[in-house]
């Protein structure tokens, strides 16, 4: 489903960008993601944002994006879009806002060792810059190719 979900998005992000020339209420509309059900009967469009405007151009065009759908990728169905705002684009301002507050307060500055702690954390983990392993083997753990006691899966 997931490939099917990726094509979908970009299908739908260039329709509406195409949609965007000619109706100024979708020029700014980002697709985040499509989820698309596995019986292919319904997918919802996840959107950076979706104010009542955006909201009411989509409804216009939803049959012409469903139409660009049926017309460039070929499913057995065609989905009944949904549009809704995606909820990681929320999460990740309130996340942005509460760093702001912190730096502002004074408990969080600009390049301290708290945003430092998971590389510092990596490294003592791996024994060394995060990233370098200490063995030539190629990050092989059993070191060379093919040598692992474990069997390939």
């Amino acid at each position: 489903m997931a490939r099917v979900n990726e094509v979908l998005r970009e299908v739908l992000a260039e329709e509406i960008e195409v949609l965007g020339s000619t109706d100024a209420r979708l020029e700014l509309v980002t697709v985040t993601a499509v989820s698309c059900e596995p019986d292919l009967r319904h997918a919802t469009v996840l959107l950076a944002s979706l104010p009542d405007t955006v909201r009411e151009a989509l409804g216009e065009v939803r049959p012409r994006l469903q139409a660009a759908i049926a017309h460039q990728v070929r499913m057995k169905r065609t989905p009944q879009l949904s549009f809704q705002v995606d909820p990681a684009v929320g999460h990740g301002e309130l996340v942005e806002e509460i760093l702001r507050e912190l730096r502002s307060s004074g408990e969080l500055r600009e390049g301290s060792s708290a945003e430092a702690a998971p590389v510092k954390e990596a490294e003592d983990l791996a024994g060394g810059p995060a990233g370098v392993s200490g063995d030539d083997t190629g990050g092989e753990a059993g070191g060379a190719a093919g040598t692992s006691a474990e069997p390939a899966v």
